[in-house]
């Protein structure tokens, strides 16, 4: 910002600001906007795919047709299962809807008291995070990053965890402690991850969970939708129309 004399407007593309300083934003009369709920859909789709494909053990069984394999796996029906929502903001909401249109179990953590109308219409139970990881069969964060939520998921989160249940990160990669997940995948004291995001972005090549044949990997692209990215960057620039013109 120091080097920025003649700037008046900061405005996100997207939900997340944790990239921007926003402390020496504030410094210099700058706001700092951003565009929230644009991809609360696509993104919960997207953990909807991944909790799928584990139950159902798809990509795995499709690998071993290739290979020529005729083996038959055990899946899990999703009625079955209970899923643990960490964030249950728009997208954790969201999210929640969906698993509970396939009749899972729903539990959730997050610091702010939910509608009464959102835990009837889905029958969520908000309890501790410890609670909820002993529990889950799938963790979906999708909580936002901040100095609480910064390797939320560390080696004590994963020791907590059944060792049949898969973690589900479309948030920020820094809200997982990626060598605890490492070790925790290799040592199978959970069953799986899917990872939409990353602590270094792009996914060094050289990571181990590159080759992790429990490990789901997606370049940053849970938001991938033409509806959404219309609307955020529609939204984008009203924002800093909106800024300017209250300079």
């Amino acid at each position: 910002f120091q080097q920025a004399k003649r700037l008046k407007v900061v405005c996100k593309w997207g939900t997340g600001i944790d990239s921007i300083d926003r402390e020496a934003a504030a410094r210099r009369g700058i706001p700092v906007y951003n565009t929230p709920g644009a991809f609360t859909e696509p993104v919960a789709d997207t953990v909807l795919g991944y909790v799928l494909c584990f139950a159902r053990q798809q990509p795995w069984m499709t690998l071993d047709m290739r290979l020529g394999r005729w083996e038959k796996k055990p899946c899990m029906a999703l009625c079955e299962c209970t899923l643990g929502v960490i964030g249950v903001g728009a997208i954790g909401k969201a999210v929640a809807r969906r698993a509970r249109a396939f009749g899972m179990r729903l539990l959730g953590n997050d610091p702010v008291v939910m509608p009464e109308d959102f835990i009837s219409e889905t029958g969520i139970t908000m309890t501790s995070n410890e609670a909820l990881l002993a529990e889950a069969d799938f963790v979906s964060l999708n909580c936002d990053l901040n100095p609480t939520s910064y390797h939320l998921m560390d080696e004590h989160s994963f020791s907590s965890m059944k060792k049949t249940a898969y973690l589900i990160n479309t948030s920020r990669g820094p809200v997982v402690d990626e060598q605890a997940l490492v070790r925790a995948l290799i040592e199978k004291r959970i069953a799986g991850a899917a990872l939409d995001v990353f602590e270094d972005e792009p996914l060094p090549a050289d990571s181990p969970l590159r080759s992790m044949d429990n490990c789901l990997l997606a370049p940053h692209n849970a938001n991938s939708s033409p509806g959404a990215w219309r609307r955020v960057h529609e939204n984008t620039i009203a924002k800093l129309i909106e800024g300017l013109q209250a300079t």
